[in-house]
This record gives C-alpha cells, sequence and structure tokens, in this order.
C-alpha cells in the first residue's frame, strides 16, 4: 500500500490528468452558473491593444440617449463630449445608414491634433484643423475610441477615450 500524500505534496506535483478532469467540471460548472456576458473578452482585446499604454484616459461627461445610437432606424444624431486635463473633445455621430455613420469633431485645444478613430475593423487617421475641427466621414458603426495625439513639440500625452457604441 503507497501511503497518501500530503496537501504539499500534491500541490507541488505537475498537473495530472485527474486535475486536468477536475478543473474542466470546475470551468463548466462556473460557464453554467455565471457565463462570460456576449461580447467581453472582444471588448477587452480592444481594449487591451492599445498602443499608447502611457496615455492619459478621457472621461466621458455627457452622451444623452447614446443608446439610440445602436438602433438601425436611428437617424438623429448624437453628440458626446469627454475632457481630460489636456483637452476636451466633443463629437456629434450620425448614423449614415444601418451600419456607417459620420463624425464630426472638435478638440480644444485643436489645431495639429492626430486623431486616430480606433474600430473593431481598424483604424482611421486625421489631424484636427486650427480650429480643432475633424471629420470622419464614413465609419463603420460598432465600438469605437478615439486616441488624440498632440502636436509635435507638445510634451502632453496621447489621450485615450473610453469605448462607445457608434
Amino acid at each position: 500500500m503507497t501511503p497518501t500524500p500530503s496537501l504539499s505534496e500534491l500541490a507541488a506535483a505537475p498537473i495530472d490528468e485527474h486535475d486536468t478532469h477536475v478543473l474542466a467540471d470546475l470551468a463548466a460548472l462556473y460557464t453554467r452558473a455565471d457565463p462570460v456576458p456576449r461580447g467581453l473578452v472582444e471588448r477587452l482585446q480592444f481594449a487591451i491593444t492599445l498602443d499608447a499604454l502611457e496615455a492619459e484616459v478621457a472621461e466621458l461627461q455627457r452622451a444623452p440617449a447614446l443608446t439610440g445610437v445602436r438602433g438601425d432606424e436611428v437617424t438623429e444624431a448624437q453628440t458626446v463630449t469627454f475632457t481630460s486635463s489636456s483637452v476636451t473633445t466633443m463629437v456629434t455621430i450620425t448614423p449614415t445608414s444601418a451600419d456607417r455613420a459620420r463624425i464630426d469633431g472638435w478638440s480644444a485645444p485643436g489645431g495639429g491634433y492626430a486623431i486616430s478613430l480606433r474600430t473593431e475593423f481598424g483604424t482611421s487617421e486625421t489631424v484636427a484643423d486650427d480650429d480643432g475641427r475633424f471629420v470622419f466621414a464614413d465609419v463603420p458603426r460598432g465600438l469605437a475610441q478615439f486616441v488624440l495625439r498632440p502636436p509635435s513639440g507638445n510634451s502632453q500625452p496621447a489621450v485615450v477615450t473610453p469605448s462607445l457604441q457608434l
């Protein structure tokens, strides 16, 4: 008869077939009891892939009826404002079809900010004019995030907005 291993010996041993089976059962239990919300993994991957990890995160100031922007029949524009210590940005999202939108934006201070629009489908880039105005004329609707980089010579960090649904 072989002696029963102690808990510390079991903990130090490599994972075996029995451990794998127990872990699979535990994962199945959690999947049934508390499943991962639909789209969470994709939203996390989207947020984590941000190339400017040292960026300042802007705060969402207002989003009136933002959920209305998601519907297929919406024709009304929605305005969202983001603020940070270095820049304030307002964007107006105007649906142009069930799956496309136009974004008109203004940043203050504005001149020369490089604006990136990150979506699930890729990144679009533009530069704000002297008045801080920028446009993304035709973008896919879905999860999106703005990254604002100051003009060269400005020591302010890039600013990243929270993700939102266009």
